[in-house]
Order: C-alpha cells, then sequence, then structure tokens
C-alpha cells in the first residue's frame, strides 16, 4: 500500500499516473462504446415467459415483424359530422404510402359516433431516431386538411414505444448538465474556494464519461445493449459516488495537511487512512449491484452490470488520478481556508463532537427517539401500491396516453391493446370459443395462420395494464389450457406486463436476501465484527422502509402518483442499503481506528467528530444528484429518485449520525464482539503512543502533548515543499 501511495503522489511518477490517464481516456473516448445509439428500452423477459413464447412462436406468421399506430380522432366528446368522416377516410388512404403492407384498413367509427380509430400497419424499427421521424410524417399527414376542430393523435404501440423514447431524447444531456450544475454547487458551498471544487468536478466527470463508454463494452460482452433509462441512472450513480469518494479523501488530505509540512506525504497517509474505507464502501457496492446478474429480466441485469462497472471507475479515479491531481498544487488550492501545518482543524471540539458527547451521555433515550422517527415513517408503507399502468408512467401527458384515454372512453378499453393467443392449427375455432366465454373477454377474432399454428386476437374490456387486464389475462391463460392438443400461448401488451411483473417479483424476493448476505459478509471482514455488522445492516433497513413510507406520503398527498412502479422497490432498496452502509462504513471504520487508542465510546465520539461534516456533505450531495433524476417525465425514475434521495438524508442526518454512535455507546466493547477494537484494559483510558501511532485527526488539546510536538518536529525534518 505504502509503495502505491508513494507512485501516485511522488513527484517524480505523480506525472506518470496523470499522462497514463489521459492517454487510456483519450482512446476509450476515441474508440466510442462500440454500440449502437438510440437503442429502445426492450422487455427482457425470459424465455421461458409464456408471452416471450408467444412471441417467439408468431415470428413464423407472415406480419412477426410488424407493429401498428393506431391514429385517434376526435372532438373531444363531439359527435363527428359527415366531413368529419369524409376526412378521416381519405386520410385512411393517403397514409397507405406509409404502411407496411401498402394499404390502410377503413376506419373504425365508435358506437357513440364521437371517435374513429385508424390501424396502420409498420415495419418494426429498433432505432428511436428513424421511429421518432416516422411518427412525425404520421402525425403531419394525418392532420393535414382535416376540418377545423378535429384532431388525430398517434397512439397504440407505436404511439407509446416513440413517447418512451422522447422521454430520454437528449436525456443524458439533461441530466449531465442539472447533475453537473448540482454538484458543482454543493462543491463551492462545502469547500468554499473558488477552484478546488474544479479538480474533483473534472475528475469525475471524466470518470463519468468514460463509464458510459467501458459499461456499454463490458454488457456487450454478456449480449446486452444498454438504453438511455440505464445510461441515465448510471451517469446520477457515478458522479453520486465519484464525488462521495473525492469528499472524503480531500477531507483527509486536509486533515493530513495540518500534520505534515510535505503536501505530497500528506497525500500519501490520507490514501493509506481514507482509501480502505473507499475501497470498502465502493466494494459493497459494487457487489450489491452485482446481485442484478442473477436475475430474470434482463434490464435488471444490464442495470447491474453497467452501474458495478461505473462505481469500480469512480474508485479508481477518486483513488488515483484525484490525488495525482490535488498534489500539483500547492496549499493553495484550498484558499481562502488554507490548511496550514501545525493549524487547528475548524470541526475539532466543534458542533459535531458536542454531539456525540451528548449522544454518549443518554444513548437509550436518543436510539429509543431514532428507532420511533423511523418507526413513524415506515408507517406508511403497508398502504403501498405496487404496479403503474402504461397510462399512468408519464408526469405529463403525452399524446399516445391521450389517445388511448379517448379510446377507452369510445371503445371497448382493451382496443388499443389487445391479446394475441398463438394455438397449434386446426384448433382455432375450438380456442376462439373457448375465449369468448371469459370474463373479461369483449371479442375474439381468428387472424394469420401456417400450417403449424394460428393467431387469435382477443380485445379486452378493460384498459391496459389494470389490475381488471390482468385478471383477464389469468383467467384467458387458465381456460385456454383446458384445450387439449391447442397449447395455446396468451401473449400481447398484457401477457408482458403480467409476466414482467411477476418476474420482477421473482428478482426482488431473490436478490434482496443476497444483498443482505453480501453486505453483511462486507461488514464482518472489514470490522471483524458480528455485533456491529448486524446493528448497521439492521439501521439501513430500517432507514430503508422508513424512506419508502415517507415517499409514499408524498407520492399520495405532493406529486399524486396511482402507484409505485413495480421494479422501484428493488433497485430503490439495493441503492440505499449499499450506499447507505457507506455512511456506516466511513464512520465506524474511523472509529475502530480511534478505538484501538482511546476505546469504544471515546473513539466513536472523535470518529463523528472528525468525520461529520465531510458524510453530510457527501450525503446531501448524493441525495440532490439522485433528485437529480426527477428532471425526466418518467414516473418510475422519479420515483427512484426521491426514495433514493430521502433514505440517504436519513442515513446522513439521523441514522449516521446518532443511532449507529448510540448503539454502539449502549453496546461499548461488546460492539466489537468477537472481536477487540481497543488496545486498554479500561474504557477510556488513553494509552502511551508514538507518533506513528496517532490518528490523524489530533482534537486541539491533544495536540499540546510531547508526543505530537514530536510527531511534528519528525515530519519537518522531512519536508520537501508546503
Amino acid at each position: 500500500m505504502s509503495r502505491l501511495t508513494t507512485f501516485i503522489t511522488s513527484r517524480r511518477t505523480s506525472w506518470i499516473v496523470l499522462v497514463g490517464a489521459l492517454v487510456a481516456a483519450g482512446a476509450l473516448f476515441a474508440a466510442g462504446p462500440g454500440t449502437e445509439e438510440g437503442a429502445l428500452p426492450g422487455i427482457g423477459l425470459p424465455e421461458s415467459a409464456e408471452s416471450a413464447q408467444a412471441a417467439a412462436a408468431a415470428e413464423d406468421l407472415a406480419g412477426s415483424d410488424s407493429t401498428v399506430a393506431l391514429l385517434v380522432f376526435s372532438r373531444y366528446g363531439e359527435t363527428l359530422s359527415d366531413d368529419d368522416t369524409a376526412a378521416v377516410a381519405e386520410v385512411a388512404t393517403t397514409l397507405s404510402d406509409l404502411s407496411a403492407e401498402g394499404f390502410v384498413p377503413p376506419p373504425v367509427f365508435s358506437d357513440d359516433g364521437t371517435t374513429a380509430l385508424v390501424t396502420v400497419p409498420l415495419d418494426k424499427l429498433s432505432e428511436a431516431g428513424a421511429q421518432a421521424e416516422r411518427a412525425d410524417e404520421i402525425r403531419a399527414e394525418a392532420n393535414s386538411g382535416l376540418p377545423a376542430g378535429l384532431e388525430a393523435l398517434l397512439s397504440g404501440p407505436e404511439g407509446f414505444a416513440v413517447d418512451i423514447a422522447a422521454v430520454f431524447e437528449g436525456a443524458d444531456f439533461t441530466l449531465l448538465l442539472t447533475t453537473v450544475i448540482v454538484v458543482a454547487v454543493l462543491l463551492l458551498v462545502t469547500y468554499r474556494s473558488p477552484w478546488l471544487w474544479l479538480v474533483p468536478l473534472i475528475v469525475v466527470g471524466t470518470a463519468d464519461g468514460l463509464a458510459g463508454i467501458v459499461a456499454a463494452r463490458v454488457a456487450a460482452l454478456a449480449g446486452i445493449q444498454l438504453d438511455a433509462s440505464v445510461t441515465g441512472i448510471l451517469s446520477v450513480l457515478v458522479f453520486g459516488a465519484g464525488t462521495n469518494y473525492a469528499l472524503l479523501l480531500i477531507a483527509r488530505y486536509r486533515d493530513e495537511l495540518r500534520l505534515v509540512e510535505d503536501r505530497r506525504e500528506a497525500m500519501s497517509r490520507a490514501l493509506r487512512g481514507a482509501g480502505p474505507a473507499i475501497i470498502a464502501s465502493g466494494s459493497t457496492v459494487v457487489l450489491a449491484l452485482l446481485t442484478l446478474v442473477f436475475a430474470e429480466l434482463q434490464g435488471n441485469r444490464a442495470l447491474g452490470i453497467a452501474c458495478a462497472t461505473g462505481v469500480v471507475i469512480a474508485m479508481i479515479f477518486a483513488l488515483v488520478v484525484l490525488p495525482a491531481a490535488l498534489v500539483l498544487f500547492g496549499r493553495g488550492l484550498f484558499w481562502p481556508y488554507i490548511p496550514r501545518f501545525g493549524s487547528e482543524g475548524s470541526a475539532e471540539r466543534g458542533a459535531w463532537h458536542k454531539l456525540g458527547v451528548l449522544v454518549s451521555k443518554k444513548p437509550v433515550a436518543v436510539a429509543i427517539v431514532g428507532v420511533v422517527v423511523l418507526g413513524a415513517l415506515s408507517l406508511g408503507v403497508p398502504q403501498i401500491k405496487i404496479g403503474l399502468s402504461q397510462t399512468e408512467s408519464f408526469t405529463r401527458v403525452p399524446e399516445a396516453v391521450q389517445g388511448q384515454e379517448i379510446i377507452a372512453d369510445a371503445f371497448p378499453a382493451g382496443s388499443g391493446s389487445p391479446a394475441s393467443v398463438i394455438v397449434n392449427a386446426g384448433y382455432a375455432e375450438e380456442v376462439a370459443q373457448a375465449a369468448e366465454g371469459v370474463d373479461g373477454v369483449d371479442s375474439v377474432r381468428i387472424g394469420e395462420s401456417t400450417a403449424s399454428i394460428t393467431q387469435l386476437t382477443v380485445v379486452l374490456d378493460d384498459a391496459a395494464e389494470t389490475e381488471a387486464s390482468f385478471a383477464a389475462i389469468e383467467a384467458l391463460r387458465s381456460e385456454l389450457s383446458t384445450v387439449d392438443g391447442a397449447n395455446a400461448l396468451v401473449g400481447g401488451l398484457d401477457a408482458q406486463a403480467l409476466d414482467v411483473e411477476r418476474a420482477q417479483q421473482s428478482d426482488q424476493d431473490l436478490v434482496i436476501p443476497l444483498i443482505l448476505g453480501l453486505v453483511f459478509i462486507v461488514l464482518v471482514l472489514l470490522l471483524r465484527s458480528l455485533v456491529a455488522p448486524i446493528l448497521l445492516l439492521l439501521t439501513v433497513v430500517a432507514s430503508f422502509f422508513a424512506s419508502l413510507g415517507a415517499s409514499w406520503l408524498l407520492f399520495q398527498s405532493v406529486f399524486d402518483f396511482p402507484a409505485i412502479d413495480t421494479n422501484v422497490v428493488l433497485f430503490s432498496f439495493l441503492f440505499l442499503v449499499a450506499l447507505g452502509v457507506d455512511y456506516s462504513i466511513f464512520l465506524v471504520t474511523r472509529a475502530r481506528e480511534e478505538a484501538l487508542q482511546y476505546g469504544t465510546r471515546a473513539g466513536m465520539i472523535r470518529a463523528l467528530s472528525s468525520t461529520g461534516g465531510v458524510i453530510t456533505s457527501a450525503g446531501i450531495l448524493l441525495a440532490a444528484v439522485f433528485a437529480v433524476l426527477g428532471v425526466l417525465p418518467l414516473i418510475t425514475l422519479t420515483q427512484i429518485g426521491i426514495i433514493v434521495c430521502i433514505g440517504v438524508l436519513l442515513d446522513t442526518l439521523l441514522v449516521r449520525t446518532v443511532i449507529v454512535p448510540s448503539l454502539a455507546f449502549i453496546a461499548g466493547e461488546k460492539f466489537w464482539w468477537p472481536g477487540r477494537a481497543t488496545s486498554v484494559g479500561v474504557e477510556g483510558h488513553t494509552p502511551k503512543h508514538s507518533a506513528g501511532q496517532r490518528s490523524t485527526a489530533a482534537s486541539a488539546d491533544e495536540r499540546n502533548t510531547p508526543d505530537h510536538q514530536a510527531d511534528k518536529s519528525h515530519s519537518a525534518k522531512h519536508t520537501v515543499n508546503r
């Protein structure tokens, strides 16, 4: 470790580190991600899912590579006139040139005469830009020459795909710009320096750019293509985690600059002090993310692989590139608050020390109050509703949703997203008859056939992705399974959504225990204790439920969200447990370091005093960065951002600040059981120690000891520059 830190920080080799990083970054940026850009978010179901089997079987049909755009013509509740009807028929004819089949079926008019529906068959496109251009052309053609007041809306599978793609159009730039502004402002507030903030911002920003490229290539090796939803979360995570690591390292570096005159030696000592905690923290996050590789849904696996890659890159840049960059500059980089050699730390004996002393006097009462607060916030958890329909997925109502709502009012609500049933040839009539008798089914139509299979289109009574439509799909599958020899497979939008919901629940049931187990093992290995890891894990889980309950209250009272999306609980748990335990790791590892010389009580107070400010800053910054996800008009990302934001703030301001210290004070030396953190027999007794054993964050009164004066003299003899 010592040789490595010396190589990174020394005058002769720190340039090698920076030049090497610059060359590697340039090569990767020049090579690019190596994958197709603009890919649309996919379904990602396993092949065993029935809807996936139905889709695979339908590939043998003539229209398997096609989709449909539904054009909804209406006057928003008013009856269509004869001129309106004629105009809609003319539009259907002119749209034939854009149709995949060279023609468009005649318009279908609702019974109440308020709405006309035109179905345009289209070839499937995988590139979002080309799909958007085609959608614009269809919209322009459909609305051209219509009577005043008559409007055409693009909906159906094509309309929703285009609107979802539009959510992510420019998303990377929007997220990056907003994140950079948030990070820059918070770093300015934290350091109160006109230029110090630029160094970590540039380093972390470079890491973020490289993370997107490397993650795309790593995912490609697993046969996965990243979409904008994954890369957006990746960018937020890399910026948040990378800046957190930078804050912790710079804080330790500033402490060392007060004790060591040579800034390069100070950075080397800072790396040796903060590096193990940052590595342990980052490794915990990486391992937690990698549990997603066991998920059924490809989207979950993609997120795990991409974000794990990003955190590794963030750690490398924080521990290798950032130190080499910081030592290029003198102490003036911290101006106007320059940490001069031999000066006192502003945080020592300050608010955090006083808080630690206060908590240590009444730890039981403090712990009870903290648990009550978390419990009160968790009361909303039992009322949470899971599952958003297709029309509920946006914070702003897009065109496809407007069209779907009009269809639901004028036609059977399932008209825009019928189920597709694949059966063996020769069983179509029997299956159709069985399907017509299922509750929730409006109509059944026999469609295309091959020598071996036939496709049936089943229109449901209820709107897509609702509990009623899911119940109809389950009833349909159950009924059709009784038709011997038909081998009926039920697919389509509702069937896919139902299978995704079940797969997501399966992933959640598998991954959450894996995350808890891995985090516990990491804590045991790091702290060499069983009691402390159990207590830390319990506090993080309690914080998650509190943030989930508090967020649900906000979703209901402020944002008016009808439910939480199916993947929000898993992703929020993953980020909160992995990132939330980071702050406890930073605190408790420092407490263990201090406890070796001062005992558990004094060690925890000193750890809270020395890390309180920087961890609070890091937590606020991370919470703000995740809140940036709310700039996108997709409810799923907004919900993840809010839950993680609230959870990180709870971890930072309540759990790590008072609950964990109070539990350590209550447990005393048993907090480290079966290990032992103190080197003395009596709690609180300070042993004699050499300069090499001293904590780098000595408090004001300890700097007057002979040992410390010797330490300063020893450092001064080896001064290279200030």
